[in-house]
């Protein structure tokens, strides 16, 4: 067996180094299995008790950092917190019981039934004796794919959990996992565009299968002539959490900082730098309509959304929004 802290440090590893992961631990370790499953799931306060089954577990993982593949079995009861992080992540039953987002959007599981994870926040969930499937997909690559086929503005995207999933989405759905499951799972390492495309398929069936809204681009940015100031908008939604500047969006878009600020004036009537800050105020009232006030605090959801100075943020807030961060917060 290896040690508790050693299968967790390893994925963590390779995640970190964007390798090609696979992982693989399994046992009769108590402490080793909900280490593993916490890591892996942004998970706190787990509480396990015994079922009548003897205890075991496994928890498998095979892709990237743009996605995996994944396989738990746990014998016993969990409940406990946890969150999808930059991912969105499906589960399925393959036998066993489950429920997510226990006292909020509650979900049951069923043997088969692809159920999302709610979108960017904490929820509290149960597992009785599980034996499921899940994928792990990179929300950058699900903005890729909704801006190219739908004008979705990246990061915009808002997934309805408990959205009814029809018969034929989840047929749907089951074909592109076994498609997918061929080319992470055979005898042959798949390349690099194999599994881009994979990833992207992932994407595309995601979109299909679960309810969502999302902001559409403006029809300035469906022209073909400015393809560059397109790409300027998708820079911003995409690194509006980190410290980016007018030269490091110009330079993604490929024109100069004073063609960048022409081209914002003259088709969005405003400029990068105020565009950005738009785009920031709203992640951060996003995320606080959804947060637990007692694990979240303002400052932290500020700063992660790069607001450096908390007063004028909320003075920002305010005009926008019509109420403080705070009273979004305790809304919640």
């Amino acid at each position: 067996m290896v040690p508790a802290s050693g299968p967790v440090s390893q994925f963590a590893e390779m995640a970190a180094r964007d390798e090609k992961i696979r992982f693989d631990a399994r046992g009769r370790d108590l402490d080793e299995a909900v280490e593993i499953l916490a890591a892996g799931y942004h998970g706190r306060d787990f509480r396990v008790e015994p079922s009548e089954a003897p205890f075991s577990f496994r928890h498998t993982i095979v892709g990237d950092e743009a996605m995996t593949l994944r396989s738990t079995s746990f014998m016993g009861h969990i409940r406990g917190q946890a969150a999808a992080g930059d991912e969105h992540v499906v589960h399925w039953l393959l036998a066993g019981a489950s429920a997510i987002d226990l006292g909020r959007d509650e979900v049951q599981g069923a043997v088969g039934r692809p159920v999302l994870f709610p979108q960017g926040r904490e929820f509290e969930f149960t597992t009785d004796d599980v034996d499921q499937s899940l994928l792990h997909l990179s929300a950058a690559v699900v903005d890729e794919v909704a801006a190219e086929r739908h004008g979705i503005l990246p990061g915009t995207i808002c997934f309805d959990h408990a959205a009814p999933v029809s018969a034929a989405a989840v047929q749907a759905w089951h074909a592109t996992v076994r498609l997918i499951g061929r080319a992470y799972l055979g005898t042959a390492e798949p390349s690099d565009l194999m599994r881009t495309e994979m990833a992207r398929l992932a994407a595309a069936a995601m979109l299909d299968t679960f309810a969502h809204t999302a902001t559409t681009m403006p029809d300035a940015l469906l022209v073909p002539r400015n393809a560059s100031l397109r790409l300027a908008v998708e820079y911003l939604h995409a690194h509006a959490h980190l410290p980016i500047t007018a030269v490091d969006v110009a330079r993604a878009a490929g024109i100069t900082p004073r063609g960048l600020q022409q081209a914002f004036s003259r088709h969005l009537d405003t400029t990068p730098t105020a565009y950005l800050r738009e785009i920031r105020l709203g992640r951060v009232h996003q995320a606080l309509r959804v947060a637990a006030p007692e694990s979240t605090s303002v400052a932290d959801v500020a700063r992660h959304w790069a607001f450096s100075h908390l007063g004028r943020f909320s003075a920002a807030y305010h005009r926008r929004f019509g109420e403080y961060p705070r009273e979004t917060l305790h809304r919640a």
